[in-house]
C-alpha cells in the first residue's frame, strides 16, 4: 500500500443521488460529513445505510446492491469480499481501539479497569453483549480480543470463558445497536470502539495495547490472534480467514457506482481538511495520509 498526497476539493459543485453504505461505527460521522457535504453541495441528495461492514459488503456481493461510496471498520473487508469483482482499489482513512463501554450503574462499574475487566465479565450474573462476528468486524475482534487476553493475561482457556459469557441472546448485528441497550441498564457491558464511547459520552474500559487492537506497533503481536468466516454469502460454503491487526478503516467507489463523480466528490471531501476536522469530532485516530491499496489506480485526481 502506498501512501496518498492530501487531495485539493473540486470547485464544481457535486449534484444529485449520492447512495453510502457504511460499517455501524461510522454512522455518525458519515451522517455529520454527509450533512456538511450538501452544505457545500446543496444539490445533493444523500442516501446513508447503516449497518455492520461484512453485511454492507454482501448487499454487493449478496443483493447486487451497488453504492456510490462504500466505508467499513476494517479496511480488509474490501480486498476479501470485493476485489476483484466489485472494487479495484481501497483507501484506509482512520483508526480505533475496542473497548468495553457500560454506565456508572453496570454492575462492577466502580471497579472494573484495563486489568480486572476479564475477572468481572466472568462473574455470575453480569449481562454482557457483542455484535455478530458474522456481520460486523466489532464481532471478530471481540474474538480476537479474547485470544489476545488469554496471551497476555496468562491465562489458558480464558477465550472460551470469556466466550461463553456472553450468550447469543445479547448479541446484534453491529456493535452500535448495542450501546442503546447498555444506556437502558438492559445490559452491563458491551463491546464497541473508543469513538462510539466518545461520541455517546459513556464511560469505558481503557484496554492494553496488547489486547485493544489500536496500536501498529504491536501488529506482528495482534496477528496471533485468528476468526474464520462465511465469505461473500453468508449462506455460502466458502470461508475467509480474519487475522488481528491493528484497527484501520477503509472506504472504496465501486466499479458499478451508479453516480461515480459524486462519489469522488464526497470522498475527496472525506479527505479534505473539513472532512478530517468531522472525523477527528466524532472520536477517530485520523491517518495523516490516506493508505491506497487494491491491484488497481484510483480514479485520476482523486487523491
Amino acid at each position: 500500500m502506498a501512501a496518498a498526497a492530501r487531495p485539493s476539493l473540486s470547485q464544481t459543485p457535486a449534484t444529485g443521488p449520492l447512495v453510502v453504505f457504511n460499517a455501524g461505527s461510522l454512522a455518525k460521522p458519515f451522517s455529520d460529513l454527509l450533512r456538511a457535504f450538501k452544505e457545500k453541495n446543496p444539490g445533493v441528495l444523500p442516501a446513508q445505510e447503516n449497518s455492520g461492514s461484512l453485511e454492507a459488503a454482501r448487499k454487493l456481493t449478496d443483493l447486487g446492491k451497488i453504492p456510490d461510496v462504500i466505508g467499513v471498520a476494517d479496511y480488509g473487508v474490501i480486498p476479501k469480499l470485493l476485489i476483484p469483482s466489485y472494487a479495484g482499489w481501497y483507501a484506509n482513512f482512520a483508526r480505533n481501539a475496542m473497548v468495553l463501554i457500560h454506565t456508572d450503574q453496570s454492575a462492577g462499574a466502580g471497579e472494573i479497569n484495563g486489568q480486572n475487566w476479564w475477572q468481572v465479565l466472568l462473574r455470575t450474573g453480569i449481562r454482557s453483549g457483542r455484535s455478530d462476528p458474522a456481520l460486523d468486524p466489532n464481532g471478530y475482534r471481540t474474538l480476537m480480543v479474547f485470544q489476545l487476553a488469554e496471551k497476555f493475561y496468562k491465562q489458558p482457556g480464558l477465550a472460551d470463558r470469556l466466550l461463553r459469557a456472553f450468550p447469543p441472546k445479547y448479541m446484534r448485528p453491529k456493535e452500535a445497536d448495542l450501546t442503546a441497550l447498555v444506556q437502558a441498564g438492559e445490559l452491563d457491558y458491551s463491546w464497541s470502539y473508543a469513538s462510539i464511547a466518545k461520541t455517546a459520552q459513556l464511560p469505558y474500559v481503557d484496554l492494553p495495547d496488547e489486547v485493544d487492537l489500536s496500536n501498529p506497533e504491536l501488529a506482528d503481536g495482534y496477528a496471533q490472534a485468528k476468526v474464520r468466516l462465511p465469505g461473500k454469502s453468508r449462506a455460502g460454503k466458502d470461508s475467509v480467514e480474519f487475522r488481528g491487526e491493528p484497527i484501520v478503516y477503509g472506504l472504496t467507489i465501486p466499479k458499478a457506482a451508479p453516480h461515480p463523480q459524486t462519489a469522488q466528490a464526497f470522498v475527496r471531501f472525506i479527505f479534505s481538511p473539513e472532512g478530517q476536522a468531522i472525523l477527528r469530532a466524532d472520536g477517530f485516530t485520523v491517518l495523516e495520509k490516506p493508505i491506497l491499496g487494491g491491484p488497481e489506480r484510483p480514479p485520476a485526481g482523486l487523491f
